[in-house]
């Protein structure tokens, strides 16, 4: 059956709407009805589990809405759902706020790629989220921009990071010739740079902004890459909500797109030892070995760090 936005098939998607009174999930619930899908149960967050397991045929899609939730709740009601999403291939979505990022990766650990994730999502974002979640059938949400021309952009950015990044650090498989003196010359793994010329750098690309309006400059994965690069230098721990505020860009995007540069190996996740509901995010080692590689090369051929 064909909605006013011209999805088919989320007629015969049921949703699963679990927010913390039956006054919340107010824009999920709209969002369902304008794409014609079954509203089959809407519960408070304590009572998602249950609700999920009595919907099971055909398999929803769990949507939680973490607005209001206290941190210990929204942190134990995620970890629950998404492994009983994971276990019965399930879509599953999250909505929180921007406090609520880091328990909410947190919980979800492995499972953080595996689930959409919005951040104080808009009427716009909830149904291009739920659009996606119902079009997809049984198993994993993934990540998904507002229309496929985006998303196609957003993919070859990370696959065109990701081969730069391999190529620095000596481990590209094109099988192109290249220059030897470039290949097989012993390139160093740690560089003259400090994380004073980081800042600065990302500071400078921020003031681009100041002059000609926002929206203009975004590049969220190589903001980020330099930050936690500077994090690196100065020996400190980055969590995924300061690293979403570096990145310049809406939460949501910003989440995307570490979830799209953890996939490449170019950053790793880790839980905080001290505290289960926080998480980190960093550099992998070959990040971190190709960046110090290519500020190496910059400066050998007399090129500004950009």
């Amino acid at each position: 059956m064909a909605t006013p936005f011209g999805f088919a098939g989320a007629g015969a998607t049921p949703f699963v709407l679990a927010s913390m009174d039956a006054r919340g999930g107010a824009a999920a619930q709209e969002a369902i009805a304008l794409l014609g899908g079954e509203l089959r149960a809407h519960v408070a967050l304590q009572e998602a589990t249950t609700a999920l397991v009595a919907a099971a045929d055909p398999p929803p899609v769990a949507v939680l809405d973490l607005a209001g939730a206290p941190d210990e709740l929204a942190h134990d009601v995620v970890a629950v759902v998404a492994m009983l999403a994971q276990a019965q291939a399930w879509r599953c979505v999250v909505a929180m706020s921007i406090a609520q990022i880091d328990l909410v990766i947190a919980a979800l650990g492995d499972a953080a790629d595996e689930v959409q994730l919005l951040c104080a999502p808009d009427q716009a974002e909830w149904i291009g989220t739920l659009a996606v979640a119902a079009a997809r059938g049984t198993g994993a949400v993934r990540a998904a921009d507002g229309d496929r021309e985006q998303l196609a952009r957003l993919s070859a950015d990370v696959a065109r990071i990701a081969e730069t990044l391999a190529r620095l650090s000596g481990a590209t498989g094109s099988g192109r010739a290249e220059d030897h003196h470039r290949a097989f010359a012993p390139a160093p793994v740690t560089s003259d740079i400090t994380a004073s010329t980081v800042r600065d750098v990302l500071r400078a690309r921020r003031l681009r902004d100041r002059f000609f309006g926002d929206g203009l400059f975004e590049d969220p994965a190589w903001d980020m890459l330099l930050d936690l690069f500077a994090a690196q230098l100065e020996g400190a721990r980055v969590s995924v909500s300061s690293l979403c505020i570096a990145a310049a860009v809406a939460p949501t995007t910003a989440l995307r797109w570490i979830g799209k540069l953890t996939a490449a190996r170019l950053l790793v996740r880790a839980p905080d030892p001290e505290d289960g509901r926080r998480a980190f995010v960093a550099l992998s080692g070959d990040a971190r070995d190709a960046m110090h590689r290519y500020v190496a090369t910059l400066a050998e051929a007399r090129l500004p760090f950009v």
